[in-house]
């Protein structure tokens, strides 16, 4: 006889997640950030970038030359929330099945039964991802999509929460293959880590010393549970209507820039919205000001452009147009906000 496999079942309909309070998700979100930053030099954007994703239910893909820790990122967030982690080495020779899984004989029931693949975990590291043929990507696009995989005509839920982090290395060709765009569409955001200066090079050397062995540990904060809660209190928060529009116009922006092919599409707009909100919430706001939506701006929607040959010819950026659309596009008129009306909450003027 066939059998499923093992996943964290979703809430019964009608039983939602209750949702944590703004200042409580934000104390639980500083924790995670602080813990992870014990292992993690030099990434405190990036960092918090990934965060405000998983609360926003959304996945990630760390894209950036080796070496920078991406990796160990990905890891440290994983422990720090409590998920249960899955890493994947993605190599050319990948297959689908070995990430979905796949049904095997079994001869002693005389059927075939299912065994689940790494995609079955809470966060699933897909490391260099673009090392894998587009075929094998393809395999995540059900599960980042739906929250399940299909195999044989069969559906498979994954476990809740569940979240992609992906790595990918931008500056090698030989035996990589460059994400479609549907597949990067799949991710909320693209995030570059950048080299450390000096002395975050040397906080990282100095970390390696006194660990005395190469493995860095983090130690859980929260649980799948905690975080689902913490998601909950992501999603109670409203937007107001100007923020969405502000929200739309960068995206709109970007359709009609002189160096796009492509623009951002309505996904790229919600990302937009959702990763502006989870900032907001981190920052202990129970809503959302302009300035969470420029911060998120260039992780949201830059991988989300195709640019037209003579740009790309000349060098221009992805990340430089969406800059550049952020400083033309005006935000919301600046009007005074109420009192929050969260526990240790403080107004502030949007701007």
């Amino acid at each position: 006889m066939a059998v499923d496999p093992p996943v964290t079942p979703h809430p019964p309909d009608g039983h939602a997640t209750e949702p944590l309070p703004v200042a409580e998700v934000a104390r639980l979100g500083a924790a995670v950030l602080d813990r992870v930053g014990t292992v993690v030099v030099g990434m405190v954007e990036p960092l918090r970038l990934a965060l405000a994703t998983i609360l926003s239910g959304g996945h990630v893909l760390f894209d950036d030359v080796p070496g920078l820790g991406k990796t160990l990122a990905a890891r440290s967030i994983a422990s720090a929330v409590g998920l249960d982690f899955r890493r994947l080495q993605c190599t050319p020779d990948l297959l689908p099945s070995d990430i979905t899984g796949s049904f095997v004989y079994v001869p002693a029931v005389a059927d075939f039964e299912f065994r689940p693949g790494p995609v079955f975990t809470g966060l699933f590291l897909a490391d260099e991802i673009n090392r894998t043929s587009p075929k094998t990507q393809s395999a995540l696009l059900e599960a980042m999509a739906e929250g399940q995989v299909s195999v044989e005509g069969r559906s498979f839920p994954l476990p809740r929460p569940f979240h992609v982090v992906a790595t990918a290395n931008p500056i090698e060709s030989e035996g990589t293959y460059a994400l479609p765009e549907a597949q990067l569409d799949r991710f909320m955001v693209r995030l570059r880590v950048g080299y450390p200066d000096a002395a975050g090079e040397s906080s990282v050397l100095q970390a390696r010393v006194r660990r005395r062995h190469e493995v860095a540990t983090v130690e859980p904060v929260t649980d799948a549970a905690t975080l689902l809660a913490m998601q909950a209190g992501v999603e109670a928060v409203d937007v107001d209507p100007d923020i969405v529009d502000y929200c739309v116009a960068l995206a709109a922006a970007t359709r009609r820039h002189r160096s796009v092919e492509v623009g951002a599409s309505p996904r790229g707009s919600q990302g937009l919205l959702l990763v502006a909100r989870a900032l907001a919430v981190l920052d202990a706001r129970s809503y959302v000001i302009p300035d969470d939506v420029k911060r998120a701006a260039v992780p949201v929607l830059a991988h989300r452009l195709t640019l037209t040959v003579q740009a790309w010819t000349t060098g221009v950026q992805p990340e430089d147009v969406v800059r550049e659309v952020v400083n033309g596009v005006a935000g919301p008129p600046a009007v005074g906000r109420p009192a929050a009306t969260d526990a240790g909450v403080a107004a502030e003027p949007a701007r």
